[in-house]
């Protein structure tokens, strides 16, 4: 079941789509539920190791369009300060002037701007990503996981998902050069996303 239509690249003209009933009745306002989602990231510390992390506090929304799936949106705000990588000393300077500088720019963002099916239950969603005060376009890859009701008669959709970014690109440039040579942090980071979200009633 495909949430985003491919964009129609030929100029001829087409029949009108037929729309999937079971599409059609995911449309509606979901809520993304903290309690059963992560956001988090991978980064290669002192060039030989992974250190990963996630954001224990955030919230978002989802508009899934089943008529038109291409018109579907979601936003998402997370609180910077509740980073997690499992040492405290490290959160303390991802905190710090030296990466995200929170008390300053406390929240990170992401507003869609377009989605599109790459094929089966695979997508690419689109939009803007704001880090401290610069505002980058990110394309996140995402698969579908599915709907579902929970126990507590919640209508629920699931997603997962990945981007990579380079931080310098959102002024997170800090680093230590490493006497053996390279450095201490890379500039590549991953991002990951596993997202599940409750429908709004009607």
């Amino acid at each position: 079941m495909g949430l985003f239509n491919r964009k129609n690249e030929t100029t001829t003209a087409v029949a009108p789509r037929e729309v999937d009933p079971a599409l059609a009745a995911l449309s509606g306002d979901y809520t993304i539920d903290p309690a059963h989602s992560s956001i988090g990231f991978t980064v290669r510390h002192a060039m030989v190791t992974n250190v990963r992390g996630s954001f224990g506090e955030h919230e978002g929304t989802l508009r899934l369009d089943g008529s038109d799936p291409a018109s579907s949106t979601a936003a998402i705000d997370v609180k910077i300060a509740s980073v997690d990588t499992g040492i405290a000393d490290r959160d303390g300077h991802l905190r710090s002037g030296d990466f995200f500088d929170v008390e300053t720019f406390p929240l990170m963002s992401f507003r869609s701007t377009s989605a599109e099916q790459l094929g089966g239950e695979k997508y690419r969603i689109t939009g803007d990503l704001t880090i401290k005060d610069v505002t980058r376009p990110l394309s996140i890859d995402l698969e579908f996981n599915g709907v579902a009701t929970d126990v507590y008669g919640n209508e629920r959709v699931g997603f997962e998902g990945s981007a990579e970014i380079l931080r310098s690109h959102w002024g997170l440039t800090w680093n230590a050069a490493l006497e053996a040579g390279g450095v201490m942090v890379s500039d590549k980071v991953k991002l990951n996303f596993d997202i599940s979200a409750i429908k709004a009633a009607a």
